[in-house]
């Protein structure tokens, strides 16, 4: 990708590397700091691994799940904030309060049959007793409903538009049915089992809705008949926690941040989505230990009801004064890194990709060209991807700080190209099992994560040597030969002074 700035000396690559391939066999070492090579190799994907055997095993033991508001979570809380206190690392768990929706209704009824048709996260509420209208099924390919002319050829004003999940976000499709003349949307799951738990980006245009694949298909059949979807819910306060762990090392006015979210959604154990995150910043933390080398101070972050729509992390940054956000340097954020038809994708900071919403906050370009270059330096071939605004990083960048990080991708559709590149299956998602049961530990690309680990912990420790690319705080050695060379100044002008008073 094009466009992004040299990430001064601390991770710049030498020259002799070639372009890098994906069936590169000898790759050079990134050059870097000796901390974030030394660290890169101590985080191994075995490491990581055994992690993710402990969110799985905690999830079997607690209804299998480790969503927010659940035994599990609760059980995913307490392994990770033992590890970091065992490592010596200042930790705590800071509450948030939050609203939870409340059902009162969930159906679409057919014929006289209720359906479950669970209201996604954003979405507008119908009215008491429901929206009828005649159920028009969008036709089914690789991209249903993601294009507006998927739905040329029925008229859909006043109608309940039927739309399988898959092929892009769930706010495009119901975006689509908006502007046909839908007053509802149902979104059939592509996967065995209901579809829940999941978010439209921004607030929804009409009452939006998921149901189970198996029901999605019954109702295909139903195209024409009548149908009332009836979605309504209110609001209760829970509580919930952040782990927060930060070095004892490192100036503290500089703070570079790194965070995953730690909850699941309420389907199953979330090893993927994202246990793999989770487990990656947890290993590299252990490994970094709780007071490495470093100039500046590292914190990490596991973030809780992220599946409820990034809770945990906004509540924490709005939570912090403006001095205390001025004190965080930058946030890498790291949320499924080990997806089983894996990308390799790094957050677009300098929008040279020219999609959605635009470059982040001076210095995310500079982080999106560290984790290249390290792939680069790796052989591996990376793409960019948009801050779309669906994990933790959004309320970072909202308040101004750089952010940046790594995606192997969820239910878009991996194509031939990048199979090409990367192997793995075009035409199937980057996780089939995104938001599934079938998130367990079968649903790793071990390669994938171990390469991603490496890359977290490299970047990670090499900002905890510098941010100077990102906002001009130097190393403590630079700040050091300045020191000196103005106490040079200082102590020639004084010898030239005493030396004319003489004369």
């Amino acid at each position: 990708m094009s466009g992004r700035t040299k990430l001064a000396a601390v991770l710049a690559i030498s020259a002799l590397v070639a372009a890098p391939t994906a069936t590169a066999s000898a790759a050079a070492e990134p050059a870097g700091p000796a901390l974030a090579r030394k660290l890169a190799k101590k985080v191994t994907v075995e490491g990581v691994n055994r992690h993710l055997i402990a969110f799985q095993r905690i999830a079997d033991r607690n209804g299998g799940n480790r969503a927010a508001l659940t035994p599990g979570y609760d059980a995913s809380v307490e392994y990770v904030a033992g590890k970091l206190r065992d490592e010596g690392f200042i930790v705590t768990t800071p509450n948030f309060s939050f609203d939870v929706p409340i059902t009162d209704a969930e159906t679409a009824r057919v014929d006289g049959v209720d359906y479950q048709a669970l209201i996604l996260t954003a979405s507008p509420q119908t009215p008491v007793g429901g929206v009828t209208g005649p159920l028009r099924v969008v036709p089914e390919d690789a991209t249903t409903g993601c294009e507006a002319t998927d739905f040329a050829g029925q008229d859909f004003t006043g109608s309940v538009a039927l739309i399988r999940r898959g092929g892009c976000t769930f706010e495009q499709k119901h975006l689509n049915a908006f502007a046909a003349g839908a007053i509802a949307v149902l979104v059939s799951n592509n996967t065995a089992g209901p579809l829940s738990n999941v978010t439209l980006t921004n607030p929804g245009k009409i009452p939006t809705g998921g149901i189970s694949q198996a029901d999605g298909t019954t109702l295909a059949g139903k195209a024409g008949a009548a149908v009332t979807v009836d979605m309504r819910y209110h609001n209760e306060t829970r509580t919930q926690r952040n782990v927060i762990a930060e070095t004892r090392t490192g100036r503290k006015n500089n703070v570079v941040m790194a965070g995953a979210h730690l909850d699941s959604v309420e389907l199953g154990a979330g090893i993927n989505d994202n246990g793999t995150g989770s487990a990656a910043l947890l290993e590299t933390a252990l490994k970094l230990g709780s007071r490495p080398k470093v100039d500046n101070a590292i914190r990490f972050a596991w973030w809780g009801a992220e599946e409820r729509g990034l809770i945990g992390s906004e509540e924490w940054v709005r939570s912090l004064t403006f001095e205390q956000q001025l004190d965080i340097a930058l946030y890498l954020n790291f949320d499924m890194v080990g997806s089983p038809n894996a990308a390799y994708f790094i957050y677009d900071g300098d929008n040279s990709d020219a999609v959605g919403e635009g470059a982040g906050p001076y210095g995310s370009a500079q982080i999106e060209k560290a984790f290249a270059d390290y792939f680069a330096a790796k052989g591996v071939p990376t793409e960019g991807t948009d801050f779309s605004g669906r994990s933790d990083y959004g309320e970072f960048i909202a308040q101004g700080i750089p952010a940046g990080g790594l995606f192997t991708g969820a239910e878009g559709v991996k194509t031939p190209a990048q199979a090409a590149k990367w192997g793995g299956t075009a035409g199937v998602a980057y996780d089939p099992c995104y938001h599934s049961a079938c998130d367990n530990l079968g649903n790793v690309d071990r390669v994938a994560l171990g390469r991603n680990a490496d890359a977290i912990a490299f970047v990670t420790a090499a900002y905890g040597v510098s941010t100077e690319d990102v906002n001009g705080v130097p190393p403590r050695s630079k700040r050091a030969e300045a020191r000196s060379a103005a106490a040079l100044l200082k102590s020639a002008a004084h010898d030239d002074h005493s030396h004319a008073a003489v004369s």
